[in-house]
């Protein structure tokens, strides 16, 4: 258990700097991060579990970059959830955890011991900016391929420009058309709009696992039905192949995954260690 719990937090805590910080900032936060995995997995008898942890967590960067098309899709993320969820059946919580040993933390969900809240930890910070991670590899996955030869080519000649024809004045077919000697109106400005997809994402998650913790399942099944009600007016405007709702659909359901997965897997955990 403490094996999953600490890859998961490495895994969670990449994540998180490679997304807010960049080029020598972002090696710092790295170096200070795995610093302080080694030294919490120090203090509870887990060292090696650390070592492993943060080499996991490299090949995770490494697989699933933030630049770019992800190696392999999104299989590597079904990887890790098979590999934690083996960690955590054939290696349950330890009985000696260093200074931690026979100590227990009270929680609404019953006292807890050292190894159970570093999987918590690790549950928690992948619920943050790992999960927007998957979503994207499992969107680009399905993405369809643009050919080359059906791409936009931006020296063509407007339309009707064709060769040996004199253009004509727009004032000689609209008589209300600006000419040359009239400046052109601007196009108003498009609305950039409120980019808070990375913001809705983890605390969706982190509202999910709270309530399937709690098992507040009408106030679950509310939540992500009033999310459906929200985006309806979006989906109603899709065109004819439907891409936009199955880009909806996609990302809602894997985001959704993500979370109860990660609720199940301390449920199975807590009960495993009870």
């Amino acid at each position: 258990m403490i094996l999953a719990g600490l890859t998961l937090l490495a895994i969670g805590l990449a994540d998180v700097l490679r997304r807010f910080l960049h080029r020598r900032a972002l090696w710092i936060g790295i170096a200070v991060a795995g610093v302080l995995v080694l030294v919490l997995a120090a203090l509870g008898g887990a060292y090696i579990h650390a070592v492993v942890g943060l080499a996991l967590a490299a090949l995770w960067v490494w697989l699933l970059p933030l630049d770019g098309r992800p190696r392999f899709s999104f299989w590597p993320a079904v990887l890790l959830a098979v590999l934690v969820v083996a960690l955590v059946a054939f290696m349950p919580a330890r009985a000696v955890t260093g200074i931690f040993a026979g100590r227990w933390l009270a929680t609404p969900f019953g006292p807890i011991g050292f190894d159970l809240l570093v999987l918590a930890l690790g549950v928690f910070a992948v619920l943050l900016e790992t999960g927007n991670v998957i979503v994207r590899a499992a969107l680009l996955g399905e993405q369809a391929e643009i050919p080359a030869d059906v791409s936009a080519d931006r020296d063509a000649p407007p339309a009707g420009a064709v060769a040996g024809l004199v253009p004509v004045a727009p004032s000689v077919l609209d008589p209300g058309a600006p000419t040359a000697s009239e400046p052109t109106p601007p196009a108003p400005s498009a609305d950039p709009g409120f980019r808070g997809g990375r913001l809705i994402g983890p605390l969706e998650r982190a509202i999910v696992l709270l309530l399937t913790l709690f098992a507040a399942y009408p106030l679950l099944a509310a939540m992500l039905a009033a999310k459906g009600i929200v985006r309806f007016p979006e989906i109603s405007r899709d065109g004819v192949n439907g891409g936009r709702a199955e880009y909806f659909l996609v990302g809602s359901l894997v985001s959704w995954v993500v979370a109860l997965g990660g609720a199940l897997l301390l449920w199975w955990a807590a009960r495993a260690g009870s």
